[in-house]
């Protein structure tokens, strides 16, 4: 009968020594692996937080633009003159007074005797009312002055429409009839809502509106792409 032989110090030396090796190979290699997700876990929470922030901030700028814009966008507000608008005005038994006056980049007409007179921003009645107290105050015994808007300034059309630019204004225009002059909707075209920016005293204000809002002169209709 055979008797088995004692191990060899050497042979379980070795053996032990590729155990331990093998142990670090895969430690490391899971060290590595949790790194690797710990770091993507990061960079996911960084990013669903920056997503929601993001979204707060625009949820926070829509809630405060939005009842400007409402304001601005009723329909039965007054005109405000701006930058663009050409006005027919006429100063009863004054020919050299009365003409056409084109409203310039800062909102000023130029008339004879008065010089610049400040037109941007105000209405045709407060515009009328600030020339006759100006030629009241220096030139005229009770001046009589009518202010009529002779020609509107442009309203602007871009997105996903079939020609965007820079459009003459018609008088009562709906926001699905601007997109209709500015060549119809392309076929990525969001066709439930448009976007209306327009300036007011404070800047600018942007919101989403139906498609029957008015649109006024110096508006900026934006038609945005569908998700699906």
């Amino acid at each position: 009968m055979k008797t088995r032989s004692p191990c060899r110090p050497n042979m379980v030396r070795k053996r032990l020594i590729r155990v331990h090796s093998q142990w670090f190979v895969n430690h490391e290699k899971l060290s590595r692996v949790w790194v690797q997700t710990a770091a993507k876990a990061w960079f996911m929470r960084r990013a669903v937080i920056g997503v929601f922030a993001l979204c707060m901030a625009v949820l926070a700028t829509a809630c405060t633009e939005r009842p400007r814009l409402e304001t601005a966008v009723a329909e039965r507000q007054p005109y405000v003159l701006g930058s663009g608008d050409r006005l027919r005005i006429t100063v009863f038994n004054q020919p050299t007074l009365s003409a056409s006056y084109s409203v310039d980049a800062s909102g000023i007409i130029t008339m004879p005797l008065l010089g610049p007179v400040e037109a941007g921003g105000r209405t045709t009645f407060e515009l009328q009312n600030a020339i006759e107290a100006r030629l009241a105050k220096d030139f005229l015994r009770e001046p009589n002055v009518s202010v009529e808007v002779e020609t509107y300034r442009p309203f602007f059309v871009y997105g996903e429409v079939t020609q965007g630019g820079q459009y003459a204004y018609v008088a009562g225009m709906t926001a699905e009839q601007a997109i209709a002059i500015a060549g119809g909707y392309t076929p990525r075209a969001n066709r439930n809502t448009v976007q209306i920016a327009r300036r007011d005293s404070q800047g600018v204000a942007r919101v989403s509106v139906p498609l029957t809002t008015i649109v006024q002169p110096g508006d900026t209709v934006y038609v945005k792409e569908r998700w699906f």
